[in-house]
């Protein structure tokens, strides 16, 4: 994998990686519960999504209450709009202490990581990745945002304690699935977009950091993704969880984000997932995929991309819009 992502930065033309799965139910003429509930229909999906599209990789479900629900959360379900946490089950430092790590395979984490292994017997000309979230933004589920955020301040032992647990899930989740055959994982981890970067680096980056050393290796590799609106302001610590490439949301300009990556780390972003890919038009997305293009493409290491998991019930149309816009810059080069 650290040779595919060297091959990628060393490419001229270089074709889009967008954070897509959930509009495979319209391929495939399911509901969105159909898909979280069945292994074979996230293969399938997966699939449907390769055949159809010239993405880079294929991305499996980008649903961040599977990690919440494994440790008792109540989720809800829709039959077009991915699940959401509802209500904590975290408010105290006891609670937290009580809070039991759930085994991997609990919940629907067993359903998500069979699907990974049968999508790579279908899928076998682009690398597959993972969805899993980062420990702060589990933490920020189990116990609510704004509580999280505040615990920070005023109770960071329960934070900690906490996110502890929430990181050692997330070492096994993602052992799972590089069990199951996946080339790596997109962990999003959007709520630390939202605070400064001396908390980002106290109760986000040194955790992820801990994950990517435990999983990420040449053949599977960590991708931190955040679309929160302070990703600018928090690069350093975000750069220090030392995963291998990075995904940024639509929120922050990417052109401004590029002037702080590395020049040999592979960087994505920032289509606006519901602004365009869901309410836009082809005409609107062909001019937003270009204007990032044009800004970004200087940079060797940048690959366009959605700014965050492409809604369900977003057209077709626009997503075929998207994927041809990057033909058409790649065929002026």
């Amino acid at each position: 994998m650290l040779n595919w992502l060297e091959g990628v930065r060393k490419a001229s033309h270089k074709n889009a990686m967008p954070i897509l799965s959930f509009p495979a139910i319209q391929l495939m003429g399911i509901s969105v519960i159909d898909l979280i509930s069945d292994s074979d229909n996230q293969a399938r999906g997966m699939k449907c999504i390769a055949d159809r599209t010239d993405a880079m990789a294929t991305v499996s479900l980008m649903d961040l209450s599977v990690e919440a629900e494994c440790f008792g959360s109540k989720i809800r379900f829709s039959e077009d709009e991915v699940p959401t946490v509802v209500g904590s089950i975290v408010s105290t430092y006891e609670e937290a202490d009580e809070l039991k790590i759930p085994k991997v395979g609990s919940g629907r984490s067993g359903i998500y990581i069979d699907a990974i292994g049968k999508a790579v017997t279908l899928i076998n000309d682009r690398p597959i990745f993972a969805g899993v979230i980062g420990p702060f933004s589990l933490a920020g589920r189990l116990m609510e945002v704004s509580k999280a955020m505040i615990y920070c301040y005023d109770q960071p032992e329960t934070m900690h304690l906490l996110l502890k647990k929430a990181t050692a899930f997330t070492i096994k989740y993602c052992s799972a699935y590089k069990a199951a055959g996946a080339n790596g994982v997109i962990m999003a981890e959007p709520l630390a977009g939202l605070i400064s970067q001396p908390l980002a680096e106290q109760f986000s980056s040194i955790y992820i950091k801990e994950i990517v050393e435990a999983v990420q290796d040449q053949n599977f590799i960590v991708i931190y993704h955040n679309c929160g609106n302070s990703t600018i302001k928090i690069i350093d610590s975000i750069l220090a969880t030392g995963a291998s490439a990075y995904s940024f949301g639509n929120a922050i300009k990417m052109s401004e984000m590029m002037k702080n990556i590395p020049s040999d780390t592979i960087t994505l972003g920032n289509i606006d997932p519901a602004g365009q890919l869901h309410y836009g038009t082809p005409d609107s997305v062909r001019e937003a995929t270009l204007g990032v293009l044009n800004e970004c493409s200087k940079y060797p290491n940048f690959i366009v991309s959605s700014g965050c998991d492409i809604p369900p019930l977003s057209k077709w149309e626009n997503i075929d819009a998207f994927f041809a816009a990057v033909r058409e810059f790649n065929d002026g080069i």
